[in-house]
Formats: C-alpha cells, sequence, structure tokens
C-alpha cells in the first residue's frame, strides 16, 4: 500500500473546492468497493481479540443518583459509581425477587433495590456478583466472559485518543435491527461515504486498502468534509479495526491530525419479532495544533449536540445500510 501523500496542509484549514461535481456525475466506486475485499477485512477484524468486553454506554451519562442499565447478548447488565467514582457493575436482576436494578436508585455509593431495599456495594452479596468493567474516560464498557466466550483480558482494547484537553468529544447512540458484523461491514466500506452521504462528504478516494493479514492493515481515504457550498475540510483518514465489534476513523494528514471517529457494535438480544438489535456507540474527538482550537475547545458544551446531531444524521442513513445487509444475509440473497 503505497498512496501517494496529499498536498501540504494550509495555514487556511478550509478549502474551495475549483468546481463542484454533481452527485450523478462522480465517479462511480463500485468496481472498487468489491465485496471479498471488504468480507476479508470483517473476517480479519473478527479474528482479533476483544477480552471479552462490550461498550455499554458514554462516561458521561453515569453519575448521580441513577444507574446505567443495558442488555448485552440478552443479559441484563447495570451500571453505577461508588461515592468514591470507582465504576461498578454486575447482573441487572436482583437476586432476592428479580426486580430490574435499572429501575433502582443510587443511595451513598449503594444500589438500592426499589423492590424491598437490598443495597449493592458492588461486591459479591445475596448470590449477586460483579462484573469486570472499565471506564476509558469516554466510555464504559463490561467484560462478559459467557457472552464472549473468548480468553479475557484485563482491559478491554481502547483505541489511541487526543490526550485529555486537546481535543473536544461527543458520544452518539443509537439502535439497529442488525448484527454487529453489520455495523462493522458498513464501516469498512468507505466507498459509500460521497454517494451515500453527499451532504457530509465529498471527493472521496480510497488510496489504499489491506491485501494482507497484518495487525495493522487498514483503508487509507482522501475526502474532503463538506461545511456548505464549495467550502471543505480536505483531509487523509485510515480506517481500521481493532476488535471485532470496533472500527476506528483517524485523521492523519489535513486539518485534525490525530482526531477520532470510534465507532462500536454491542449485541443487544432480539426484538419482539426474533430480529437482532444491535447498539452503536460512536465516539467523536477532534482536535487541532492550531492555536485558535484553544477558543474552540471552550465552546465545548455547545459544540457537543451538534456532533451528536451529525453523527446522528450519518447513522440514520447507515443504520438503514446495516440493516439492509442483514435482512439480505438472513434471507439468504446477499451477493457473493
Amino acid at each position: 500500500m503505497n498512496p501517494e501523500r496529499p498536498a501540504r496542509r494550509s495555514r487556511v484549514p478550509l478549502s474551495l473546492r475549483r468546481r463542484a461535481v454533481p452527485w450523478d456525475r462522480q465517479r462511480p466506486t463500485w468496481r472498487d468497493a468489491r465485496p471479498g475485499l471488504i468480507a476479508d477485512a470483517l473476517k480479519r477484524a473478527q479474528a482479533r481479540p476483544s477480552g471479552n468486553w462490550y461498550v455499554v454506554g458514554a462516561s458521561a451519562a453515569l453519575g448521580g443518583d441513577r444507574p446505567v442499565s443495558r442488555t448485552v447478548a440478552g443479559c441484563e447488565v447495570v451500571l453505577w459509581r461508588g461515592v468514591d467514582g470507582r465504576l461498578h457493575a454486575g447482573p441487572g436482576m436482583c437476586p432476592h425477587l428479580g426486580a430490574p436494578l435499572a429501575d433502582s436508585p443510587v443511595r451513598c455509593g449503594r444500589l438500592v433495590c426499589h423492590w424491598h431495599g437490598l443495597a449493592l456495594d458492588g461486591t459479591s452479596f445475596a448470590g449477586w456478583e460483579p462484573l469486570p468493567a472499565f471506564d476509558d474516560g469516554m466510555l464504559l464498557w463490561v467484560r462478559l466472559d459467557e457472552v464472549g466466550g473468548e480468553e479475557a483480558l484485563d482491559a478491554p482494547v481502547v483505541p489511541g485518543r487526543p490526550a485529555p484537553g486537546r481535543g473536544v468529544g461527543a458520544v452518539y447512540e443509537g439502535t439497529g435491527r442488525c448484527e454487529p458484523e453489520d455495523v462493522v461491514a458498513n464501516r469498512l466500506d468507505p466507498w459509500h461515504g460521497a454517494w451515500f452521504h453527499p451532504y457530509s462528504f465529498v471527493d472521496l478516494t480510497v488510496v489504499g486498502s489491506p491485501e494482507g493479514t497484518g495487525a495493522e492493515d487498514g483503508f487509507t481515504v482522501d475526502v474532503s468534509f463538506k461545511l456548505a457550498g464549495r467550502l471543505v475540510v480536505p483531509v487523509r483518514a485510515v480506517f481500521t479495526a481493532p476488535e471485532p465489534r470496533t472500527v476506528v476513523m483517524r485523521i492523519t494528514e489535513g486539518e485534525g491530525v490525530g482526531s477520532v471517529v470510534e465507532t462500536h457494535a454491542t449485541p443487544l438480544g432480539p426484538d419482539e419479532l426474533g430480529r437482532p438489535r444491535t447498539a452503536v456507540t460512536e465516539a467523536v474527538v477532534a482536535a487541532s495544533d492550531r492555536p485558535g482550537f484553544a477558543f474552540v475547545r471552550r465552546l465545548a458544551p455547545a459544540l457537543r449536540p451538534v456532533m451528536r446531531t451529525a453523527a446522528a444524521r450519518l447513522w440514520r442513513d447507515d443504520l438503514a445500510y446495516a440493516e439492509r445487509r442483514w435482512h439480505l444475509r438472513s434471507t439468504g440473497r446477499f451477493p457473493g
């Protein structure tokens, strides 16, 4: 993989496109987006260890007197913080009479069942056993060895991010009727970007794709983020899959070097019709070494909702993509 390097970053982070190419006149990418190439990248991702760790929500969502809960592959899980801020996790069913601990409040660092008052401090009690949990500063993880079936790891495979205080981060959460592999396959198909998301991406070219089996293989993309009209931000980005349910896009050249978008897919369990459901948790961390970015960081509280809205718009389409893929797979009609 020897992609040509783009031009050196200019002092001004924005660019004007010389000409706007109508959506239907851009270069087709279907010959490049070979099903076998995407399938092979997906297989390599699925073969990498996860250590049985699953993303279950945003770190910022957990605090105060309410726990965070999620059903992972049919297993109810509840998480809360102790008085010292330490993360606790365990089964979401009270061992007494089965009450949903997700509906129970946290009092003085203990999760107090709202049915009969059984209080849990995060240690083994009355048949309730804690689960390994991890807070990486943006996302919450829980380890479910019986679900994952892999060799357990002490900590999850957390992608590298800009140092705390250097970037602005936001977390989007959504749910689709598909399996995690459909979400990962979507992210390992960068060729669809400018066709499926013309409101966000233009001038997209995949300049490098994985042909080997190395752990660091990835898709390298030159793309411009569309702002308004002909105004764009051109970058080079690399897509990699460090573990079976995670895909990371990292900007390597252009504006915002080091910025990341990491997408995590967590199986939830079937819906009322037996269709699989998957939670998509996407952490976006924008960073820049430009002096003016310090001012941007001060606007973080106002920017986070905007970042989540942008991610939600993209995932409105991408979840439809993933759901369609699962539907075709489940009915034996998926090409290839």
